[in-house]
């Protein structure tokens, strides 16, 4: 399957809209199990990425097909990297492994020059201190020294996979900041982008009015009176 390219607008909005945002805006509209757990930033100061999924499945490792030579296979993970589009979030399924490392230094690194907005994975990765010069960002478990063929076999990309207990297909949009990872359905996408950004403007002003001394009663949530001295405010900007 191809990735999309998403609109520089779109990146813009939800750039600009925090993951504690978009799972409110979910569920609202039904949609509960979108946050990745295991999904935490790997370094401190990590931009908000924004992007279409890039799907990549690991699953456990068996001796008869997982060994060095899988480094060279067509269906590998440096075949994988090459694959991958500017603009991409790669989402990694590791199968709940988290004692081997997925991706490190070089993977990293080659997938930053190819413009790869960023990583995520339930599993962990490793060379830490390669990663950290990479310049790609990167949201994981954890760092294992191990390398993933002593525990996995990668298996294909571009596939429906599980990562942090979380359905993410090909092309869902990841959004991923300091709380960690979320999926927006592609399908959910118009209707996210249509109330985010307002969210986020009357979140802000509750927060000042209640940094102001005001109770909550009646202001998370509005009720009619604070509703329409947030509009009045509002307009008057």
């Amino acid at each position: 399957m191809d990735t999309i390219t998403l609109d520089p607008q779109v990146v813009a909005t939800l750039s600009q809209v925090t993951t504690a945002t978009l799972t409110t805006i979910l569920f609202k509209k039904g949609v509960r199990n979108v946050w990745l757990r295991g999904t935490a930033p790997f370094a401190a100061g990590q931009k908000r990425i924004v992007g279409p999924a890039f799907t990549l499945r690991f699953i456990p490792q068996r001796e008869d097909i997982t060994s060095p030579a899988a480094w060279s296979s067509p269906t590998s993970t440096r075949a994988a990297v090459e694959a991958m589009p500017a603009g991409c979030v790669a989402v990694a399924d590791t199968a709940g492994i988290t004692d081997s490392g997925i991706f490190g230094d070089i993977l990293c690194a080659r997938m930053h020059q190819r413009g790869v907005a960023g990583l995520v994975t339930a599993g962990a990765v490793r060379d830490r201190a390669g990663i950290l010069t990479a310049d790609l960002p990167v949201w994981c478990s954890g760092v294992a020294a191990p390398p993933a063929v002593s525990q996995m076999a990668f298996v294909g990309w571009q596939q429906a996979i599980g990562c942090g207990g979380v359905a993410v297909m090909p092309n869902d949009i990841i959004v991923a900041d300091e709380d960690g990872a979320v999926v927006i359905p592609a399908a959910l996408l118009d209707a996210v982008l249509e109330t985010a950004l307002e969210q986020e403007r009357s979140e802000a002003w509750i927060l000042e009015e209640v940094r102001k001394g005001a109770p909550l009663t009646g202001l998370y949530p509005m009720n009619a009176e604070n509703l329409a001295r947030y509009e009045a405010q509002a307009k008057s900007k």
